[in-house]
């Protein structure tokens, strides 16, 4: 039996984790897929306090160290559902459950998809959704990346340096991310920008080849080398329905106290129903979530 069970070990999950093991509630952070959560696809990050730059992957690992050091432990498990008990919660998971006083749900988004048909058979293949674990195998290559918000035009920063081509396909009429990234990238000279654009088809055999675009109405075939999708993300929430009121959007209804329609069940980070999702905030989430739960679990 742990205290507190934090799911998810991006940073919402990983502060929670610092927060409560230095409190010291015994901890349990359970991931499914990798540390670090989205934050960790992204190239550099120089918007967080204390770093002028640093990698996504490069802070998902040091906040992982330091919630480990201070004694919280880690399972590898995908939890399917959460159940309310008279000790307090069991974690379900394919491989058996877990059991904890108060439960921080943490679990952020997955990559929005194209939607098209044959989009999975290409993944690693030609279509990618994060430049850090996968530009490398473009370099000198031609590439695209769909999407126009801070994480389309990072990668495109990142993948001009080692690509001999980038091209932005945008579905809008203009660049939705920050003003900073929009001017670097008209300084290089190897990165173009179509607006108005959407992919409708993905060719190839063993391998992506070209991409059909639809740009007003004008149909056309790009020769591609590799595609990343950076079109937003889904909230992975579909496990708590039984614990948390969720919208219509598949986001955990809560508000800034983090908490949700069960008793010591809180929910952190960008699952959460909310206005601004940024790494900053998500570490705030983290940290009134990790004191609210410990609060709960002195209170039994």
């Amino acid at each position: 039996m742990y205290d507190i069970a934090v799911i998810g070990a991006g940073p919402s999950g990983l502060t929670a984790a610092v927060y409560a093991t230095r409190a010291g509630k015994k901890v349990l952070i359970i991931e499914s897929t990798s540390i670090g959560g989205q934050i960790a696809s992204s190239p550099k990050v120089e918007n967080f306090p204390t770093y002028k730059s640093i990698s996504g992957m490069e802070l998902g690992d040091k906040l992982f160290e330091q919630a480990t050091s201070l004694g919280a432990e880690l399972e590898l498990a995908e939890i399917t559902n959460v159940k309310k008990t008279d000790k307090g919660f069991e974690l379900v998971h394919d491989g058996g459950k877990f059991e904890a006083k108060s439960v921080i749900i943490a679990t952020g988004a997955k990559h929005r998809k194209l939607g098209l048909s044959n989009e999975e058979d290409f993944v690693g293949n030609g279509v990618g959704y994060c430049v850090v674990c996968d530009g490398e195998f473009y370099r000198g290559k031609d590439v695209a990346i769909v999407g126009g918000g801070n994480t389309a035009l990072q990668s495109a920063i990142y993948l001009s340096n080692i690509c001999r081509r980038v091209i932005i396909l945008q579905n809008l009429a203009f660049l939705t991310g920050e003003k900073t990234y929009v001017e670097q990238l008209k300084t290089k000279k190897n990165v173009l920008t179509v607006l108005n654009t959407v992919v409708t088809k993905l060719n190839g055999s063993d391998k992506l080849e070209s991409v059909e675009i639809n740009n007003n109405g004008n149909r056309q075939i790009l020769k591609l080398d590799g595609l990343f999708i950076n079109i937003g993300q889904q909230p992975d929430t579909k496990a708590f329905k039984n614990v948390c009121d969720i919208n219509e959007y598949g986001y955990i209804i809560a508000d800034e106290s983090c908490t949700t329609k069960t008793p010591g069940v809180f929910v952190a980070g960008d699952c959460r129903t909310k206005r601004i999702r940024q790494l900053t905030t998500a570490v705030g989430d983290g940290s009134i979530a990790a004191i609210s739960a410990c609060s709960y679990v002195d209170s039994l």
